[in-house]
């Protein structure tokens, strides 16, 4: 049997976080070498974009963990201890990290990536108003720009579409202007239509 049709078996086709029904997915709890079923779960698209700092932490959502926290799966047990350490700025998930038990080397692997030690802050694209931006979008100059290494200048009020973010940088932004991709500062540019 595939290791995803072990986990909905095993999940009852529900996220073994929050119990959502809707849009599950195969999810590897990492660090590890190889993926198996005590290492990995199936969780909602909500559970996942949360997790991976995609969209803000929504404390009401994050409830669940008061359940999920006492699962006898070690991938679950991981990502709970994490999530809880992300909102234990809540005295709901303070509580519950206390009450919260796991062996030293379980305790050891949801360490190891350091996300426990984040807070609940998302690192998100923005624009200069603070708008969310997603890769796809158009903006607007904000200010009129010259491209490094180039002739290139970029006047206030160009239109950039389908703009693409720049991974691991949520001040940087590509976008295309006369023909030509430039990295653009997203404190330089509004979202258009926003």
């Amino acid at each position: 049997m595939k290791l995803e049709d072990l986990l909905i078996k095993r999940s009852e086709n529900k996220c073994e976080l929050c119990q959502s029904e809707s849009k599950l997915k195969l999810y590897e709890v990492g660090p590890q070498d190889r993926y198996n079923e005590d290492n990995s779960i199936m969780i909602c698209d909500k559970c996942v974009a949360q997790i991976e700092k995609k969209e803000e932490l929504d404390g009401g959502h994050w409830n669940c963990l008061t359940t999920s926290m006492w699962s006898e799966v070690p991938g679950v047990q991981v990502v709970t201890w994490r999530m809880l350490n992300r909102l234990r700025n809540e005295s709901w998930a303070m509580e519950s990290l206390d009450m919260m038990y796991m062996d030293d080397d379980r305790l050891a692997w949801a360490k190891a990536t350091g996300d426990h030690d984040n807070d609940g802050a998302v690192d998100l694209h923005k624009d200069s108003n603070g708008t969310v931006l997603q890769t796809g979008d158009t903006v607007v100059l904000t200010k009129s720009l010259d491209v490094k290494g180039s002739t290139l200048n970029a006047k206030l009020g160009t239109v950039v579409k389908n703009i693409r973010l720049v991974e691991n940088n949520t001040e940087q932004i590509e976008g295309k202007i006369e023909g030509q991709v430039i990295v653009i500062l997203t404190k330089y540019v509004r979202k258009h239509g926003a």
